[in-house]
């Protein structure tokens, strides 16, 4: 599981690690990783001879602009791995594209959860071929916001309670079950308390926890959940997964307050808090 900061830490490594390169081969040796594309000769088409120009991030995706007006989109949030690797290395199993540039190595897509997809548009076409980035919140790493902007979109989801509305991608973009978790934590508030019932103080608080949470996790590269599945490109977990307050320590001593982290159900998902001092 891959969350904004796994993919933004993503996004800057291979921005620099690649941004420039051109691509020289492209080979498809794993199956069920491009399923928009008819087959592996036109995907391939498609990148051979292109060079990445840069790496941007849209939501959980990472995009990488092609001088041919093209992008390549990566999905890997639910699953799978994107390594930097030589080509003399043996690769992974799993492994289910291998994108050679003229100059730098591979990139090898690897997957071995069935979650992984790529695929390539047209870079201004993104919107038409994944339409729900025309309804997307604000993305905190990306964009600047005030306190008070912030709480005016929260206002707008008034009976909303307060981890849907961090799970809501038109309202806030990029936020998955790990830090909707810490984040309501570091704000000190149920995850089932509606929005309406926040006072002015609380809103501040919450925005300082979700910015906050967000940019410190990116700065350390985000999280590796008991899944194991986020990687970065050279195949190191995330270094913020010590940092945990909350997420996947039910049973273990809260660390602000020393109560009993808890893991309850909510819409039928876990859910993980400290009773005692999230109010």
């Amino acid at each position: 599981m891959a969350e904004q900061p796994e993919i933004e830490t993503l996004r800057r490594d291979l921005d620099r690690d690649i941004g420039g390169k051109r691509i020289k081969a492209v080979e498809v040796p794993g199956s069920g990783a491009i399923p928009r594309h008819t087959n592996k000769k036109q995907f391939v088409g498609l990148l051979e001879g292109a060079k990445v120009t840069n790496v941007v991030r849209r939501d959980l995706l990472l995009v990488m602009k092609l001088d041919t007006g093209d992008a390549l989109i990566a999905d890997i949030h639910a699953g799978g791995q994107l390594r930097r690797q030589a080509a003399k290395e043996v690769a992974d199993k799993g492994t289910k594209v291998v994108i050679t540039f003229t100059q730098g190595g591979q990139l090898r897509a690897i997957d071995e959860t069935g979650a992984l997809e790529l695929f390539v548009v047209p870079f201004d076409q993104l919107k038409t071929a994944i339409p729900a980035l025309a309804e997307l919140g604000v993305d905190i790493l990306d964009e600047p916001i005030s306190w008070t902007v912030f709480g005016e979109r929260m206002l707008r989801h008034r009976d909303m309670k307060l981890r849907n509305l961090l799970l809501n991608r038109t309202v806030i973009a990029g936020i998955g079950p790990v830090y909707a978790d810490e984040i309501l934590h570091q704000s000190g508030l149920r995850p089932d308390r509606e929005v309406s019932s926040l006072s002015t103080q609380e809103i501040r608080r919450f925005y300082r926890a979700v910015v906050e949470t967000l940019h410190e996790a990116a700065k350390h590269r985000g999280v590796t959940t008991s899944d194991g599945q986020y990687t970065d490109a050279t195949g190191k977990p995330g270094g913020w997964t010590n940092e945990l307050q909350v997420f996947e320590r039910d049973g273990k001593a809260c660390l602000r307050c020393r109560g009993v982290v808890s893991k309850i159900r909510m819409g039928n998902k876990p859910v993980y808090l400290c009773e005692a001092c999230q109010v």
